[in-house]
């Protein structure tokens, strides 16, 4: 059921096809993020519209609402949401570290409170698993720990249960329509990278996720951290960087051998009024923007930026229309999603590195 295909390399930059059983999924690719089964502020025609090839939901959130066992009553994730392309879920680490002192972590796995009423939970490695497959996605993660990226003695001690867990996942799971990704930790520590890269890959995953970064590491540490993962990664699997999505960060990820993104970025911007171009962050509500015929940007190709001008978008923003937010989430989620997909023909024709430096240098003249 699963497949994955490197079909073109680039130097370390690499296009290629990821077989699923609702769909491929042509790498490399930026995943939109439908935290609570839905990407806000859009529909799932409009997402098909922008060829977006998967979407990312919440394990954490949907456990809590509406709860896995009323999803699979509805046949999974695919059925409620009305998506029918693949979907990732991952496996609640994340957000269980963003819970700071509302959670406790042992070795068996994690006892946490609700950020919505306080109330007392536990996830374990086959607890989290058991969640995913009543979720029913495509691909599912490993539940690991996710640390501060600079604390080594602790982020140890979490690379070293990450592995455990990573054991416990492959072992709880049933399903064989889901591919199961294990995750490297290891901070910004380049000798426990490597140790974690080794033994992540050791265990035969048909994919393998690079977690613990963009979590306040500088931008030089996430490359260097990337640099060493992904010379020990095997090459014939897909590779995700998770929680990374600018412009920078792709074209830097896929220049270091990265296949799939995913980030809350682009729809979050779009609630606070920016636009994401290759020129850098455009605030909309600028009021210079006021009697701006232009559209967002005159190169792309989005449903907003051939419809609506920048005096428009500016005038809901000003009047708090929830349609802001939509055609600035069509447009921000469009910018990342064509991006891949012309790397993709630039890995193909062997042109990746010019390519990718005129859009950087684009965006350094912009900051």
């Amino acid at each position: 059921m699963f497949d994955f295909n490197l079909q073109v390399t680039d130097g370390n930059a690499r296009a290629g096809k990821f077989t699923t059983p609702h769909g491929d999924i042509l790498t490399p690719i930026f995943m939109p993020v439908g935290t609570q089964a839905t990407v806000k502020s859009l529909t799932p025609r409009q997402l098909e519209e922008m060829d977006v090839q998967i979407l990312l939901a919440n394990t954490y959130h949907l456990y809590l609402r509406p709860g896995p066992d009323l999803i699979k009553r509805f046949n999974g994730l695919h059925a409620f949401m009305h998506w029918n392309k693949p979907i990732l879920t991952d496996s609640g680490g994340f957000q269980v570290f963003s819970l700071g002192d509302l959670r406790e972590v042992d070795a068996d796995g994690v006892t946490f409170r609700s950020h919505l009423d306080g109330s007392t939970h536990r996830f374990t490695p086959e607890i989290a698993i058991a969640i995913q497959e009543k979720l029913g996605a495509d691909i599912i993660m490993a539940f690991d720990e996710c640390a501060h990226p600079d604390d080594h003695v602790y982020i140890q001690k979490a690379m070293e249960r990450t592995h455990t867990w990573a054991e416990r996942c492959l072992k709880a799971k049933k399903r064989n329509d889901q591919a199961l990704f294990g995750i490297v930790q290891g901070g910004i520590f380049p000798e426990l990278r490597e140790q974690s890269a080794r033994f992540i890959s050791s265990m035969d995953f048909p994919g393998h996720a690079i977690g613990g970064l963009s979590v306040g590491e500088s931008k030089q540490d996430m490359l260097q951290t990337l640099d060493v993962v992904n010379r020990i990664l095997p090459p014939q699997k897909p590779r995700y960087l998770m929680g990374v999505g600018t412009i920078y960060d792709l074209i830097e990820g896929i220049r270091r051998g990265v296949d799939m993104f995913d980030c809350v970025l682009p729809t979050r911007l779009a609630r606070h009024h920016a636009a994401m171009t290759y020129k850098g962050r455009i605030n909309m509500a600028n009021a210079k923007f006021r009697e701006d015929h232009r559209p967002i940007d005159n190169a792309c190709h989005c449903y907003t930026c051939q419809h609506f001008s920048r005096a428009y978008i500016r005038h809901l923003i000003n009047t708090k229309e929830m349609l802001a937010a939509t055609l600035l989430s069509i447009h921000n989620i469009f910018t990342l999603v064509d991006l891949s997909q012309k790397i993709r023909e630039q890995i193909i024709n062997n042109n990746f590195n010019s390519f990718a430096q005129e859009i950087i240098k684009n965006l350094n003249e912009s900051s």
